[in-house]
């Protein structure tokens, strides 16, 4: 994590021109959760551009948090790629990545996967109980993973999360719907985390999906601007959703048996909606423009995309990189 942390800053700083604003919105947070001093979990989200959005976007941190481990953001990466061999594994685990199947890619994908639920413990309280079962974790019934949560060290973790799910680049920077994995993040997490919004421009600049040879190096030279919303409390900002939500728990019994319930998924939608006018509030304060498509917060929307890994969306004409 550390001397990830340290490349990404140094190719940051050294070969491009960064604008960060708000960053004390997201150092005050890491400061106040140092040494284990944090009571609840803390909850960033991002719109995606490159597929080297992370780990390059946490170089805007200075050193000494970089070193901070137990301080650092744990994040959800695709199986397919993080996690194709052992190696691949072994890296991205000790990157505090979690294997993130995505239904395009697996059958195993969709919101219901237990990393999902891994997301979930991590951003909670610690559990008084630890069963033997909770120990590993599989994402696919053959793999298996030392479950992080099961260590109260972790617990009350800070999770970022790019719910768009895949890079997306378009010249106006606008956004695609955001996926309910995010919805459960902030639905069923105890006691609710901190949410800070964040939004990024340039870095498509450095691995755009139109590049040619050599399409593998990143280009230098780029404008990279990164906007860090203030924190806020997701009881204040989503309170009502997780009143909802626990309605729904007390009268379903079981939190399973609202996997297909009508009121959980409208429930669902709506909270990923919310999330995503957050973060659409610092791409406005950016100086782009307004959505043409009030509907493009909508899966329904984008359902019409082709079946392809890579393309230009006939939404919004973005280029989609679904690898």
């Amino acid at each position: 994590m550390s001397s990830v942390g340290a490349a990404s800053r140094a190719f940051l700083y050294c070969f491009n021109k960064v604008e960060v604003t708000g960053l004390d919105n997201l150092l005050g947070v890491l400061d106040r959760r140092r040494n284990g001093q944090r009571d609840r979990g803390l909850l960033t989200v991002c719109n995606h551009v490159s597929v080297l959005d992370d780990p390059l976007i946490w170089g805007i941190l200075p050193l000494r948090y970089a070193v901070d481990v137990e301080n650092l953001r744990w994040g959800l990466g695709a199986h397919d790629i993080c996690f194709k061999n052992r190696f691949f594994s072994t890296f991205f685990s000790y990157g505090q990545v979690l294997p993130t199947h995505r239904l395009w890619h697996s059958p195993q994908g969709g919101l219901y996967q237990p990393t999902i639920a891994q997301a979930v413990k991590l951003l909670s309280s610690p559990s008084s109980v630890i069963k033997p079962s909770d120990v590993t974790f599989s994402t696919n019934g053959s793999d298996s993973f030392v479950s992080p949560s099961i260590y109260a060290a972790n617990r009350h973790a800070w999770v970022h999360i790019f719910p768009e799910a895949c890079c997306h680049q378009n010249p106006e920077n606008t956004l695609r719907y955001f996926k309910w994995g995010v919805s459960r993040l902030i639905l069923e997490s105890e006691p609710a985390p901190e949410f800070v919004p964040m939004f990024i421009h340039g870095t498509q600049d450095i691995m755009p999906e139109d590049r040619g040879f050599p399409r593998f190096l990143p280009r230098i030279g780029q404008r990279i601007r990164v906007m860090i919303g203030k924190p806020a409390d997701s009881e204040s900002l989503f309170g009502h959703y997780r009143t909802a939500w626990k309605r729904l728990v007390e009268k379903s019994g079981d939190p399973d048996l609202l996997k297909h319930d009508p009121e959980a998924v409208q429930l669902r939608i709506d909270v990923a909606k919310a999330v995503r006018d957050e973060i659409q509030k610092l791409r406005l304060s950016m100086g782009f423009a307004p959505d043409e498509d009030e509907t493009a917060a909508l899966a329904d929307t984008w359902s019409k995309e082709p079946n392809k890994r890579k393309f230009k969306s006939p939404v919004d004409g973005s280029l989609v990189n679904r690898h």
